[in-house]
């Protein structure tokens, strides 16, 4: 059941010492209580390894929202709804001492034994935590209990299965939140609203109409500290397996019948079914891999990866991955989904291009130009934003045409401040809302795609591309899309809002 406003719970975070509680958790649910989504009445227990007192807790609380929020006041009163309870998760004792801690703050602050418990940490936790919550009563209440995962949720196909198993001995899927914090990016969740309320796209979005789109996803900043888990990830399983794909299915799925979390699933579910399966032998023809070696960003020198901190020397780990993925089905038949993600390169930059067919006969061709193809552009990070790319008269003589730009950009204007994917994506868990959080079928579904390829790779069936820290990415991304008489949308055209 949605809560509408106003939620009451106990939040407790799993990994409250760690960066991302820092960086992330804290300004989100101070952004939620400081915008009146959140009421008096919640609490939130740290949990962590380190013995610290609540006032050395709320100290770091307090930092944590200055150091991310400018104009942040009361403080104060905001962190004296945080407690710490220092935690071993593979002692009963430390369940059963938590849980004397909670019942008496659902009193305190009437959250009516709501509780959501947030995993921010490793991974292999996931199942020991989960175990022990019901073994020593935790999830007894008479409010809900839900719990939230951050990725990655397994390594592969079968490890994901096993943790699916470990969780749904606890929680049943309706109460496990799996994160990914793309889903909770304001122009990812209007991409339904593009597509399905605005009659001049919907007609279009299908084979007829739209030669392919490209998906681009690239970062400046290289492994930096997290070399180690790195190494057993890759770009494959830390973009592909989840965000990229997410955003495949988005843009593909079928209008559902209503607005409702289930409906909304399952058509993404259908999308990742009809996902043309890459075999082993031949996916070079469809997926390049490439890994970074050192170059300039902004006027400084950054090394390889191969020079990163435990990384290994001759590492084979991909920091690139483009790809050509294609879905079977009687909309998309023929339509490539091209897309590509990497470390270290020129320009942070998440955007989605549409690229539309041409026209049958262009009677405004110019022999000197061709005109440019219709494009719309959803721009997710930094700027937030849709361009919509015509063609018109070129100024002068003749009756020449020139590509236009009409643009919106979500948050250039001023006084806008569009909210967080943490603070949207945790008031949705408190509310009850799962629709922008992958359900099992859509995780199990993405891991048996990128399985195959992930395989390939490790016995080496595809060469290694590398490419200049600070570039583009290599050129064999490039070549793949040259294959079919297409071209990327680079970063640094003037497509932006």
């Amino acid at each position: 059941m949605i809560t509408e406003q106003h939620p009451k719970a106990v939040i407790v975070i799993f990994g409250a010492t760690g960066d991302l509680a820092k960086r992330k958790l804290f300004p989100s649910i101070y952004r939620l209580v400081r915008n009146n989504k959140i009421g008096k009445e919640f609490a939130v227990v740290g949990v962590g390894r380190r013995p610290l007192t609540n006032e050395e807790f709320r100290h770091n609380v307090q930092e944590s929202i200055q150091s991310s929020i400018e104009d942040s006041t009361e403080t104060d009163e905001f962190s004296s709804h945080f407690y710490y309870h220092p935690f071993d998760v593979t002692n009963p004792s430390s369940y059963n001492e938590l849980k004397t801690v909670l019942h008496e703050l659902d009193n305190s602050y009437n959250t009516e034994g709501n509780r959501m418990f947030y995993l921010a940490m490793a991974p292999e936790f996931f199942g020991t935590i989960a175990s022990n919550l019901k073994k020593e009563g935790l999830t007894d209440t008479k409010g809900w209990s839900r719990l939230v995962i951050e990725k990655p949720f397994g390594h592969d196909l079968p490890s994901a299965q096993t943790l699916n198993q470990e969780l749904r001995e606890v929680f049943n899927e309706d109460q496990i939140y799996r994160i990914d914090h793309y889903l909770g990016k304001e122009m990812v969740q209007n991409i339904e609203v593009i597509r399905f309320a605005n009659a001049i796209f919907e007609p279009l979005w299908n084979n007829r109409y739209i030669s392919n789109i490209q998906i681009t996803s690239s970062e400046v900043l290289g492994v930096e500290d997290r070399g180690r888990y790195y190494e057993h990830s890759g770009a494959l399983r830390d973009m592909v397996q989840n965000h990229m794909l997410q955003m495949v299915a988005l843009l593909a799925m079928e209008p559902p019948i209503k607005l409702a979390t289930d409906e909304i699933r399952s058509e993404k579910v259908k999308v990742l079914r009809a996902l043309r399966p890459v075999n082993e032998e031949n996916v070079s023809d469809y997926f390049v891999r490439g890994q970074y070696y050192s170059g300039s960003l902004f006027n400084k020198s950054v090394p390889a990866y191969r020079e990163e901190s435990n990384v290994d020397e001759q590492s084979m780990t991909e920091t690139y991955v483009a790809g050509k993925v294609m879905i079977d089905n009687f909309r998309w038949a023929g339509v490539p989904f091209y897309i590509r993600t990497g470390k270290r390169l020129k320009e942070k930059s998440t955007k989605i291009v549409i690229q539309f067919k041409d026209i049958p006969m262009n009677l405004y061709y110019n022999r000197k130009e061709d005109l440019a193809p219709n494009l719309l552009v959803i721009h997710i990070q930094p700027d937030e934003g849709i361009t919509l790319q015509l063609n018109a008269k070129k100024t002068g003589s003749g009756v020449y045409g020139k590509p236009i730009e009409l643009d919106y950009c979500n948050n250039c204007l001023d006084g806008i401040n569009t909210p967080e994917a943490y603070e949207k994506l945790i008031y949705d868990c408190m509310r009850g809302d799962a629709t922008n959080f992958t359900h099992w079928d859509e995780v199990a579904l993405s891991w048996s795609y990128v399985d195959t390829i992930s395989h390939a790779w490790k016995k080496e069936k595809a060469e290694l591309a590398f490419y200049r820290a600070g570039s583009a990415g290599p050129k064999e991304a490039d070549e793949l899309l040259e294959r079919d008489s297409f071209h990327w949308w680079h970063v640094g055209d003037d497509l932006g809002c």
